[in-house]
């Protein structure tokens, strides 16, 4: 039968996410999409301990935080618009208490640090090879939290730039936690206020260093995210309503790609049982009161005392304590 379109499927790596298996994401918006989905789906992850981080400059800093074993002070934020703020932070870190804006920095930074030493998997996004570097300190900025404008450089990293930073950040994390496999990726989201060409530019200079990166490191593979959303999905219904983002379906579509590159038999049949409780969580009865909803809630909770029995290590804690306050 013939092929009205380019499928993309990714080769299955020898490397599996499992259960076991701590993952640490990092990076732009497909970084939260897959990351928050293992997430719900009851796997050992942290999602963006920075927030969403753009530029390859952005991501390597957050990492060299979680190295350098460095907590926040008052001196690491700056105050605009009556909120403090942190250059190496996205916008949901800011607030108009110094002290809050500091304890919800450190907490990340510290939940991550842990998770770093003992991931098996470093899960990285990156969104654009341009970066905006803050004037007053010389230091590119993870967000530029709506400071005017003239106060930043705005310069596009090369793939030497890139490789240079990169290199020697995988030597230093490959001496933190030699088991650690990283993975690559490239946001499929489209930059266009950089115009059609500069954003091919800019995707087509993080697609070349990471090549080269895999080169050199044996720990370090690319996973086709930004492939899949161009050639294979090419049809704006794959598209939201911006044009630019990828659609809840092809979100889906992309998840299930690389569910069949990085999860074994096992882990797929954890993730069928685990996600028929969260639907069931997730379930609105019409009639709450009845002894059949009573009943249904009586077998979801078997089935999780069950699933725990096999696999000590999932925690339904949320879904329990929802189950037993509806009985």
């Amino acid at each position: 039968m013939a092929q009205y379109r380019t499928i993309i499927e990714p080769e299955p790596s020898k490397n599996k996410i499992s259960y076991n298996t701590p993952v640490l994401f990092m990076g732009s918006c497909f970084a939260e999409n897959i990351g928050d989905r293992m997430e719900k789906l009851k796997f050992p992850t942290i999602v963006n301990p920075f927030g969403v981080l753009y530029n390859p400059s952005s991501v390597r800093s957050g990492l060299e935080i979680l190295l350098d074993n460095r907590d926040f002070n008052e001196n690491d934020l700056h105050f605009f618009n009556d909120q403090w703020l942190s250059f190496y932070h996205d916008t949901e870190f800011s607030n108009e208490n110094k002290e809050k804006c500091l304890d919800k920095i450190n907490k990340s930074v510290n939940f991550a640090r842990k998770q770093l030493q003992t991931a098996n998997y470093l899960i990285i996004t990156f969104g654009t090879a341009w970066t905006y570097q803050y004037i007053k300190t010389g230091n590119i900025v993870s967000n530029c939290h709506k400071i005017p404008a003239n106060e930043f450089e705005r310069r596009k990293l090369t793939v030497e730039d890139i490789f240079v930073q990169w290199a020697k950040l995988l030597n230093r994390v490959e001496d933190l936690n030699p088991d650690l496999k990283i993975i690559f990726t490239v946001s499929p989201v489209r930059h266009w206020k950089d115009g059609a060409v500069q954003n091919q530019l800019s995707k087509s200079t993080l697609i070349l260093a990471i090549n080269q990166l895999i080169k050199i490191f044996d720990n370090v593979e690319y996973f086709p995210a930004y492939e899949i959303m161009m050639d294979d999905l090419r049809d704006y219904r794959f598209y939201a309503d911006d044009m630019l983002h990828p659609s809840g379906v092809a979100i889906d579509y992309i998840w299930d790609q690389f569910s069949k590159t990085y999860f074994g038999k096992e882990t797929s049949e954890i993730i069928k049982e685990v996600s028929q409780i969260i639907q069931a969580k997730n379930h609105r009865p019409l009639n709450p009161d009845t002894k059949s909803h009573k009943k249904f809630i009586q077998n979801q909770v078997a089935k999780i005392n069950k699933l725990s029995e096999r696999y000590s290590y999932l925690n339904f804690k949320s879904e329990l304590d929802y189950f037993y306050n509806n009985l």
